[in-house]
């Protein structure tokens, strides 16, 4: 797609691009509600559903404390249902899985792309080598730059200590590529980091998580991508297969 960044059609993409971000952070613009294959536009504003999904589930154990012996799948579920707690006065929430179901992650995809005024939050938690820790933040279309920020942010916030953790990562995931709404995809930390997966297994910290996240998709409700810095260029890319990463 070289040809089309050196275009006239690229320079007055990005133009209108500038002009309803406002200077790069879109204050005072209302989101265009509705489904985008490419989702190169500011992000949402005022938009009513969040679509919460607890990763993994049923087969699919995902990543296990090699301390605490604890599993993905259930650190995430209860996380959902804890944001969705924190949610469910200010918008319609729906859950992607509300038990131990293993859930295709091309359905996950079918199922956010059924609605519109929506974005999609994945929750997971991490594994890597045990010096690693913190929270990260994954996502990949123009439209989820702002939230991914302000999810990060706060999950930063309530985290005690990072250590080596990649934070912020534009990444193209079935979870961050395929959906037609905005979506991003959370890692709430490190189980295989001793001290973050002790931290992790304590409830009294997940909420906290749950409320702090929640707190950043109210703001982000609200005023939009004020506040988060420039928006990234649009990356023209196909829809995420299943063999271009582990999710």
């Amino acid at each position: 797609m070289t040809s089309f960044w050196n275009s006239s059609l690229w320079v007055m993409f990005a133009a209108l691009l500038a002009s309803c971000a406002g200077s790069g952070t879109g204050s005072g613009t209302r989101w265009s509600s509705g489904r985008d294959v490419w989702g190169h536009r500011p992000g949402p504003k005022g938009f009513t559903t969040v679509v919460i999904d607890a990763g993994h589930g049923g087969k699919d154990s995902g990543a296990t404390s090699p301390c605490t012996g604890q599993r993905e799948k259930d650190l995430t579920l209860d996380m959902a249902k804890r944001l969705q707690s924190e949610l469910s006065g200010n918008f319609k929430t729906i859950l992607m899985r509300d038990d131990d179901t293993f859930v295709d992650l091309d359905d996950r995809v079918s199922r956010a792309n059924r609605l519109g005024e929506a974005v999609l939050v994945s929750v997971h938690f991490n594994s890597g080598p045990s010096r690693l820790r913190g929270p990260e933040t994954y996502y990949w279309r123009v439209d989820s730059f702002g939230l991914a920020t302000r999810l990060q942010r706060a999950m930063s916030a309530t985290s005690p200590g990072e250590s080596g953790n990649r934070g912020l990562v534009r990444r193209r995931l079935r979870l961050t590529r395929n959906p037609e709404i905005p979506c991003v995809l959370m890692e709430g930390g490190y189980l295989s980091n001793p001290e973050e997966s002790r931290l992790i297994a304590d409830p009294t910290y997940r909420q906290k998580l749950a409320t702090s996240i929640a707190s950043a998709i109210r703001t982000q409700a609200t005023i939009g991508d004020a506040g988060t810095g420039p928006l990234p260029r649009p990356i023209y890319a196909p829809p995420s297969r299943p063999n271009d990463a582990r999710e």
